[in-house]
C-alpha cells in the first residue's frame, strides 16, 4: 500500500503502517483519555489519563498486528507465500498467495478473528484480575477497553461479507460446497455489497439522530461496499480471462523510444508521433530498459528539457510488471500490486515482444481467444523491438 512505512519484522515478515494509522491511534488515545477513563475512573490527574490513553492505543496497535500475523503465519503453515503485513485506518491487510484449496482459505480467514477474540477474552480477564487483586481503576479501565475493542473487532470481522474475514469464510464454505472458487467469490462480493450498504444507511440514520459514531459506521459501510464490489468485478474478470495467455492479450509490434534521448528530443521525435500515454524504452543495444509516462515528461520545467534524459524519469525495468508469452494473464494480474502496475511488458529471452495495457485487458475480456493485436501506430524512426 502506498504511503506506508516499515515498522519492523516479525518472523521474517515486514510489518508496515499506512500514514493513516498514527491518525486513528491518536483518535483512540484521545477518546480513551478524554472520555472513557474520566467516566469510569474519575478524580485522577489529567497527565495520568493522557499516559493511559497512549498506552491503550499502543496496545490496540499491537493487537492489530497480532490479528494480521495470525493470518500470515497460518498462510505460511498452509504452504502459501506471504509478502508482508500492512496496517491502516480500518484494520490491516496481509499480502499473500491466493489459497489453492477451500480448506486453506477457511483456516487462513478464521485465524485472524480467533486471535482477536482470544486477545479480547484475555483483556477482559486481566481487567477482572487487576480489579480483584490491585483495585487499580485506571488499569482496569484500559484493560477492559482493550478487551472489549478486540472482542468487537473479532465479531465484526466474522460478518459474512467480503472483504471482511467472514466474507473469506463464506467464500471458503461456498467454494467447498460448489467446487467453483470464482462463483463463491462473486457470491461473497454480493454479500459484502449488501452488508456495506446496510451499514452505511444505518450509520447515516444514526448520525442524523445526533450520534457522531454513526458517521464512522457509515464510512466503514461505504468501504466494505466498495471493496466488495471490486472483489466481485475481479471474480468476473477471472472467469472471463480463464485460460487466456499473455501472448493472446498483448499488443504487438511495440512502439518504443530510445532511453538516451533528452526530454525535448523525445517529445518532438517520439511522443509527437504516437497516441500513447506510456511508452517502453530501449537502450543502445535494443534491450528494454523501462517505461516512461509522457505526462511526467510534460511536467518537466522547460529549462531542463535539454539536459535531462528520458531514462532519468522512467520506471526502470526491474520495477515494471513483466510476463512470459505463455504465462496465464490472470496470474500476471494477480501480482500487479507487487510489481510496477500497468502496462505489462511481455518478454522473451530478454527482448520485448509485446505490451498489455488496460485497453488490451478489456478487449481480451470481451474476446478472450483473439490473436496478438497488431499495433496501429508504428515508430518510423526506430526499429520495432520484437522477438
Amino acid at each position: 500500500m502506498r504511503g506506508s512505512i516499515l515498522l519492523g519484522t516479525v518472523r521474517g515478515l515486514a510489518v508496515r503502517a499506512h500514514w493513516s494509522v498514527p491518525l486513528i491511534m491518536l483518535l483512540f488515545a484521545y477518546s480513551l483519555a478524554a472520555r472513557t477513563l474520566p467516566g469510569y475512573a474519575p478524580g485522577q490527574a489529567p497527565v495520568l489519563y493522557a499516559v493511559a490513553g497512549v498506552v491503550g492505543a499502543a496496545l490496540l496497535l499491537v493487537s492489530l498486528v497480532v490479528h494480521e500475523m495470525a493470518h500470515a503465519l497460518t498462510a505460511r503453515r498452509a504452504g502459501l507465500s506471504v509478502r508482508d503485513v500492512t496496517l491502516w485506518a480500518l484494520g490491516g491487510m496481509t499480502r499473500m498467495e491466493r489459497p489453492t484449496t477451500a480448506r486453506a482459505a477457511f483456516t487462513v480467514a478464521v485465524s485472524g478473528p480467533l486471535a482477536s477474540l482470544f486477545l479480547g477474552g484475555l483483556g477482559v480477564g486481566a481487567a477482572y484480575a487487576v480489579e480483584a487483586v490491585l483495585g487499580w481503576r485506571i488499569g482496569v479501565v484500559v484493560l477492559g477497553w482493550l478487551g472489549g475493542t478486540n472482542l468487537l473487532l473479532g465479531v465484526f470481522n466474522l460478518l459474512p461479507a467480503a472483504p471482511l474475514d467472514g466474507g473469506r469464510l463464506l467464500l471458503a464454505v461456498l467454494w467447498w460446497r460448489t467446487g467453483d472458487r470464482d462463483r463463491a467469490q462473486r457470491a461473497s462480493g454480493r454479500a459484502g455489497q449488501v452488508l456495506g450498504t446496510a451499514l452505511g444507511v444505518v450509520g447515516w440514520l444514526a448520525f442524523l439522530r445526533g450520534m457522531t459514531g454513526g458517521l464512522w459506521l457509515m464510512v466503514i459501510g461505504l468501504f466494505v461496499a466498495a471493496a466488495a464490489a471490486a472483489e466481485r468485478r475481479w471474480a468476473e474478470l477471472v472467469t472471463a480471462l480463464r485460460g487466456v495467455r499473455a501472448e493472446q492479450a498483448m499488443t504487438t509490434p511495440v512502439v518504443t523510444g530510445p532511453d538516451w534521448l533528452t526530454v525535448d528530443r523525445f517529445l518532438s521525435e517520439v511522443a509527437a508521433r504516437t497516441q500513447h500515454s506510456v511508452l517502453p524504452l530501449v537502450d543502445f543495444g535494443g534491450r528494454p530498459s523501462g517505461v516512461v509516462q509522457l505526462s511526467r515528461l510534460a511536467a518537466v520545467p522547460a529549462g531542463r528539457h535539454e539536459s535531462l534524459r528520458v531514462r532519468d524519469l522512467a520506471t526502470p525495468l526491474s520495477q515494471c510488471t513483466q510476463a512470459a508469452r505463455e504465462e496465464l494473464l490472470i496470474s500476471v494480474l494477480e501480482r500487479l500490486a507487487n510489481g510496477g502496475g500497468l502496462p505489462i511488458l511481455v518478454m522473451e529471452d530478454g527482448r520485448l515482444c509485446g505490451i498489455i495495457t488496460a485497453h488490451d485487458i478489456d478487449r481480451s475480456r470481451r474476446n478472450p481467444r483473439r490473436p496478438p493485436f497488431p499495433h496501429p501506430f508504428r515508430d518510423t524512426d526506430e526499429p520495432e523491438r520484437q522477438v
